[in-house]
């Protein structure tokens, strides 16, 4: 019976390290979508940041046409005046005149303030474009990095997966049955041992004859509470709690 549970204290090991390669896997793609996000994010970042620059510059190159369409007005404004004998419209045309003039200050006044806005905006875009460079650079390496970790723990489990078939291969079908199911319900912590005369799973005390049924190794004892397989070893301590 010693022999069985050292072969399955073997699948259990290997078992336990197949179950730690597939967590570390299933963390990959999460990560890889993680580092993508963030890379996605900070160029849609400059994006925007080149989109607000270019409205911007768009806002200040109407106002730059409305200028030259008061200018314009203001031409044809006297013009006329100069073509009237009439002095009531040669008065109305010089207000024409004037107000187009203060619109003109006021549109230039807004063109200035979106030239200062501008500036900012150039600054902003340039700021963002390289720090979405350099998290692309990051991202780009970070992945390749996670793409060769994949490989390798795939490799490393595949290897695993063939051990584990030939581990099994040299156990009892009966036993074998009974630690994939405790391993289906239980987790990696099926063969436990029983120092200090507790279960190493549940923790549950056992009474003296079973601890000596577990130290005599002829049969394949389980715990009565959780149904784990018991073992013992010569540098357990046996003595039942009181």
């Amino acid at each position: 019976m010693q022999e069985i549970i050292e072969k399955l204290l073997i699948l259990q090991d290997r078992d336990r390290r197949i179950m730690r390669l597939k967590d570390e896997l299933a963390h990959i793609e999460p990560e890889r979508r993680s580092l993508q996000e963030k890379a996605a994010a900070a160029h849609a970042g400059m994006e925007a940041a080149k989109a607000k620059a270019k409205h911007v510059e768009s806002e200040r190159k109407e106002l730059e046409l409305q200028v030259e369409s008061k200018k314009t007005q203001i031409e044809r404004y006297a013009l006329q005046q100069f073509q009237t004998k009439k002095n009531e419209e040669y008065r109305a045309l010089g207000q024409q005149i004037e107000t187009c003039k203060a619109d003109i200050v006021q549109l230039e006044d807004q063109q200035l303030a979106l030239m200062e806005r501008a500036e900012g905006l150039q600054k902003e875009t340039a700021a963002a474009s390289r720090q979405a460079e350099e998290l692309r650079k990051i991202a780009e390496q970070q992945l390749k990095d996670l793409a060769a970790s994949e490989q390798s723990l795939r490799a490393e489990l595949a290897d695993l997966e063939s051990n584990r078939e030939q581990l099994t291969e040299a156990v009892d079908d009966r036993v074998l049955y009974q630690y994939e199911r405790l391993l289906r319900h239980k987790g990696d912590n099926v063969v436990v041992g029983i120092q200090h005369g507790v279960c190493g799973g549940c923790h549950m005390k056992f009474p003296m004859q079973l601890v000596v049924s577990c130290q005599a190794a002829k049969d394949l004892v389980t715990c009565p509470n959780c149904g784990r397989i018991l073992y013992y070893t010569s540098d357990m301590d046996l003595a039942v709690a009181e």
